[in-house]
């Protein structure tokens, strides 16, 4: 008959001390990430009963750091937290949402500091600069995991969550390209920051593919946004008024609305729009044919990704966690 497994046989297989195992099986707390990790690992090995519920152990308090819900991108990835902390959560994961505005990194910085204090986890979604990407790294060096959700950061232990930005770009790239025609053009670029790796990855694809495939598709103007839908709009209202020659706008980032309404005030139903996240209001606008597509990342399947990813460095989910989250491209007819 073959013996119970007892928590000192968990304790052997994982390296530690019984005490240790008795304090993360009985969610007591104060036990260093790496060990905790090892003993739900041991426990789950050996098929101790108290191991197979997965919401024995405590739980793991995760910060996410996004932008203001004006953003409808990040609204979508706030929605999607909430959601996740209030449905099944076999892992026992309870996520609160920090804002920051990206275009004030000092704020950033400081937001991440109050996050770090008290969290197992940080998710960010944040501009690409150097003491962001220090801070996390330093906290990353505890242990303890960091999420790059949507767009990459340069810190070296953080862990991207996302889609392919680069081929994002280059299917917006191809899209124009086939929709102009032959005749080309002069096309404008609107991102949000260029500081944000996933659209400067975005533009770059976008130029790639124009430069390879539609020579006569000319980019004359890149601009920020700041992140803000209105100064999106009032970019695109501007270029319209000057540059007659535009026949074509890509929106990488916040203000697809404001940019349609733009379109539509300079009664341009000529021109090609194309941009990102498949929100309500812009399925309402692709439906009406006032933009021709998007691209949408998924931003529901992003959040679920990144908590698979925290569960699996803390040994409560199995298996491989594949990172990369697909784009899907959205016509008029789909």
């Amino acid at each position: 008959m073959v013996s119970k497994v007892t928590a000192a046989d968990v304790a052997r297989e994982a390296g530690v001390s019984p005490a240790t195992v008795d304090r993360v099986l009985n969610n007591r707390g104060g036990v260093v990430t790496d060990k905790e990790r090892r003993v739900i690992a041991a426990a789950k090995r050996l098929k101790l009963d108290r191991a197979l519920d997965l919401r024995a152990a405590r739980t793991l308090r995760v910060a996410a750091i996004l932008q203001s819900d004006e953003n409808p991108f990040h609204a979508s990835l706030a929605r999607a937290f909430s959601d996740q902390n209030r449905g099944v959560n076999p892992f026992n994961i309870q996520t609160r949402v920090f804002i920051a505005d990206p275009s004030d990194p000092l704020k950033v910085y400081q937001t991440i500091q109050r996050a770090i204090a008290a969290h197992d986890a940080i998710i960010t979604c944040l501009p690409d600069e150097d003491p962001i990407a220090v801070e996390l790294d330093r906290f990353a060096e505890g242990g303890k995991p960091v999420i790059a959700l949507a767009t990459d950061i340069r810190a070296e232990r953080a862990i991207y969550v996302g889609p392919d930005d680069y081929t994002g770009g280059r299917i917006a790239g191809d899209l124009m390209g086939r929709f102009v025609g032959p005749r080309g053009g002069d096309l404008m670029l609107i991102g949000g920051l260029w500081s944000m790796i996933g659209q400067a990855e975005r533009r770059r694809g976008f130029e790639d593919v124009l430069a390879q495939r539609y020579p006569a598709c000319r980019l004359v103007q890149a601009v920020e946004s700041y992140e803000r839908g209105e100064r999106a709009g009032e970019l695109a209202m501007q270029a319209l008024a000057s540059q007659k020659g535009i026949v074509g706008i890509y929106n990488a980032s916040a203000g697809g609305v404001k940019v349609a309404e733009a379109i539509k005030r300079a009664e341009r139903s000529d021109l090609v729009f194309i941009t990102h996240e498949l929100t309500e209001h812009r399925r309402a606008l692709l439906k009406a044919g006032q933009i021709d597509a998007v691209l949408d990342q998924e931003p529901v399947l992003e959040v679920e990704t990144a908590l698979c990813v925290i569960a699996h460095h803390y040994g409560r989910r199995d298996g491989i966690v594949d990172y990369r989250t697909p784009i899907r491209v959205h016509l008029r007819e789909t």
